[in-house]
């Protein structure tokens, strides 16, 4: 019991390092950027950079896969992470960190789809769903104590990009030393638009507005945590309760959107979402508790909205395109991220710092605006015909494999082409 357990056991370990570097990187440097005197468009351009290089990463790594292999590309991207990361501290200017940002972003995308590829082949219509749930677990713990650990010394030196560059090299290891068979290629996702929006037109609105307005905060939170006041450990809080509170929060509304109509579900949802950007925009709120009290509410709204929105779709695709549509919403989600964060930080630079939530703002208000629209053009999805909703990591850390390995074995099997003998699970053995 305990041999079998060990390849998913480092499996998993790997994906722990990986998201603990991210989490760390990914709080360094816009804290470092603001202690350097970068304005708030060009720290708002790394998240853009970031977004690029994922979106990028999640298209072309499985033909690099195919090429090299799982275990040399999983390295490669490690190692490159790594340099990426070293690199920024050489090189202390904003020029050099939004390209070596989005070569992070692409190289992340990459290792944790090798990794989420080979979690994959180590589930079975029994295990899915336990593996699912403990590997989005281990991220969530990792990417906050990640965070969380820059509570523990100063921006100003080089500890905290040489601790996220030698933790994406201990990434490596786990995979390069376990005995674990080569799993199937990787996930192949093309962004067909004009098909996502005849599946599901409020799905692809929505989730390129909540990308605007997850990576807006997600790359600027701590710019504007910094610019009212607050310390740096205290920043690290206020990038860590939205994550925790949307996690939290995705039991309850998953539940409530089963029942009800899940645009309902999503509109009432962003209405709160709606509040908390108001409450940062206009009451100029700096006591520390309430600032962390308005975080989680704005986490616990837009953190549980992408899961109810890939639901929602997935209730109106065709059989055998489960994969598809989840792995297209993504790609449009880091659309969204591209866009969101330079926006944000150019509002920022001009307006001040409570311009961050005009902008993540405004994506709730649109996003309100065409569910409304929707609701009295189309019928709501009748309960039965619903799946099963499914909660789900930050769309932010997600990549074509997590929908592979989120999905049960029924939406598998029907993503499969049939063998000649209709057998989906045969065909599934002929592609290894």
């Amino acid at each position: 019991m305990i041999r079998s357990l060990l390849p998913l056991t480092a499996l998993l370990m790997g994906s722990a390092f990986l998201v603990f570097a991210g989490g760390v990187n990914s709080l360094i440097l816009p804290i470092r950027g603001e202690a350097e005197g970068f304005s708030a468009a060009s720290l708002g351009l790394l998240g853009t950079g970031w977004a690029f290089g994922y979106v990028a990463g999640c298209m072309r790594m499985p033909g690099l896969v195919a090429r090299v292999g799982h275990i040399r590309a999983f390295g490669a991207m490690c190692a490159i992470a790594a340099i990426a990361v070293l690199l920024s501290l050489v090189m202390m200017t904003p020029w050099v960190w939004i390209p070596v940002r989005a070569l992070s972003g692409f190289c992340f995308a990459g290792a944790a789809m090798i990794v989420e590829s080979w979690l994959n082949e180590r589930a079975d219509a029994k295990s899915r769903g336990r593996i699912f749930g403990i590997y989005t677990m281990v991220n969530l713990a990792a990417t906050t104590a990640g965070q969380m650990v820059l509570t523990l010394g100063e921006a100003t030196g080089f500890f905290f990009f040489v601790l996220a560059a030698m933790v994406y090299c201990l990434a490596l290891l786990p995979t390069a030393i376990s005995a674990t068979t080569t799993p199937r290629p990787l996930t192949r996702v093309s962004l067909d638009l004009r098909k996502l929006w005849k599946n599901s037109p409020i799905a692809v609105f929505a989730v390129l507005m909540v990308g605007v307005s997850n990576a807006s905060f997600g790359t600027l939170a701590a710019v504007y945590g910094a610019r009212i006041g607050l310390t740096q450990g205290d920043i690290a809080l206020f990038a860590s309760i939205p994550i925790l509170a949307g996690a939290a929060s995705q039991i309850p509304v998953g539940i409530a959107s089963d029942r009800y109509d899940r645009r309902k579900v999503l509109i009432a949802v962003t209405v709160f979402a709606v509040l908390a950007d108001g409450a940062f925009l206009f009451s100029g709120m700096t006591q520390q508790a309430v600032v962390f009290a308005l975080s989680a509410l704005f986490g616990a709204t837009v953190y549980a909205m992408y899961p109810v929105i890939v639901a929602h779709a997935n209730d109106h695709a065709e059989p055998g395109s489960f994969i598809q549509v989840s792995g297209g919403l993504l790609l449009v989600f880091g659309i969204g991220s591209i866009i969101g964060p330079t926006a944000a930080g150019f509002a920022m630079t001009s307006f001040g710092a409570p311009s961050l939530f005009a902008v993540t703002g405004l994506a709730h208000v649109f996003l309100i605006l065409f569910a409304l629209l929707r609701l009295w053009i189309a019928p709501a999805v009748a309960t039965e015909d619903k799946i099963a909703f499914q909660a789900k990591p930050l769309a932010r850390g997600s990549t074509p494999e997590t929908a592979a390995l989120a999905a049960d074995q029924g939406e598998l099997d029907a993503d499969q082409p049939q063998s000649p003998s209709g057998s989906a699970e045969a065909s599934r053995f002929e592609q290894r």
